[in-house]
């Protein structure tokens, strides 16, 4: 079991770090293994936010092997070896814990090959790459996750987050929610369900070049998300082809700059309650989560089986 909660400001920028920290602390009893936040800033410049990994969290409760702190730093000087190779500049950099780094940095629109050059380095895994996005996840339950990463005041649009109940994998970063969609900019996802053509359309996406860091089905629905994007297809008709290309018992939520969207297969299976006004969207596993934001009286709706919709920051 897990929960997954978003949502989106309509023309406004407001604390969705501290936010998202409600409505997943809400959803908690849903999964307190490990907790996943996308948050989307509106200070966009031309410089790219660039998280990522080079070890996991070995506290109590991961399934991670305990490594040599010291083996960290090695990784990281050499990720800013392959950064300078792929013809990009380092902007400013940050440790946030001893195994997980926020780079601003200068580097073309493509980012495959940067991409491919930083995920050459061992252990290493880049979690998000955009101009808007960052994208942190780790083992704890929501506050735990936001205390750890500074993310309660985090000012934006909208967001998307995860809690995570481990039941198939380890209890790992790696296997942690929400997933960045490889490799193209601003992409996340998070989802609640269960493809069964996993790797068919896996090997599919193989093919065209696009890269898998764990098993889970979540992350193969934001690089099948990324991919259509890539190609022109927009975020809205991208989702509608996802209902009938992926198999199985889902729903998901995806956000990119200025938008996020909800899809829900056509068993409608998997819960997903919805509040929308003028100003703001707000969704989630459960209504609790959204009451988190409005504890007075309000209006929800679940959405139809092979509903799509998406909204505009």
């Amino acid at each position: 079991m897990c929960g997954i909660a978003g949502l989106i400001h309509r023309g406004k920028s407001t604390n969705v770090g501290g936010e998202m920290q409600n409505m997943l602390q809400s959803l908690k009893h849903r999964g307190p293994d490990s907790t996943g936040y996308a948050l989307y800033s509106d200070n966009i410049s031309d410089q790219y936010i660039l998280r990522f990994k080079v070890g996991e969290n070995v506290k109590e409760g991961s399934s991670a092997q305990k490594e040599d702190p010291a083996v960290y730093e090695k990784r990281r000087e050499q990720v800013n070896v392959e950064i300078s190779d792929a013809g990009a500049t380092i902007a400013d950099e940050k440790k946030i814990t001893p195994y997980s780094f926020r780079y601003v940095i200068t580097c073309d629109d493509d980012l495959l090959e940067l991409a491919q050059k930083i995920e050459s380095v061992e252990m290493t895994e880049i979690l998000s790459l955009g101009k808007s996005l960052e994208l942190v996840k780790d083992i704890g339950d929501a506050s735990v996750v936001a205390d750890q990463y500074g993310l309660g005041n985090f000012n934006g649009t909208h967001g998307i987050g995860h809690t995570r109940m481990a039941t198939e994998s380890g209890v790992d970063i790696r296997s942690a929610h929400p997933f960045w969609g490889y490799p193209f900019s601003d992409v996340s996802v998070v989802h609640n369900g269960q493809l069964t053509n996993y790797w068919n359309t896996r090997r599919t996406l193989e093919k065209l070049g696009m890269r898998f860091m764990s098993t889970c089905d979540s992350e193969l629905i934001a690089v099948y998300i990324a991919n259509k994007i890539r190609k022109g297809v927009d975020l809205e008709e991208a989702m509608k082809t996802s209902l009938d290309d992926l198999d199985g018992v889902f729903t998901y939520l995806v956000a990119t700059r200025d938008k996020l969207g909800m899809a829900k297969d056509y068993m409608a299976a998997k819960p997903m309650v919805l509040y929308e006004s003028d100003k703001l969207v707000a969704m989630a596993s459960e209504e609790v989560a959204i009451r988190s934001l409005l504890p007075h009286e309000i209006d929800t709706y679940d959405p139809y089986e092979g509903e799509v919709k998406v909204w505009q920051a």
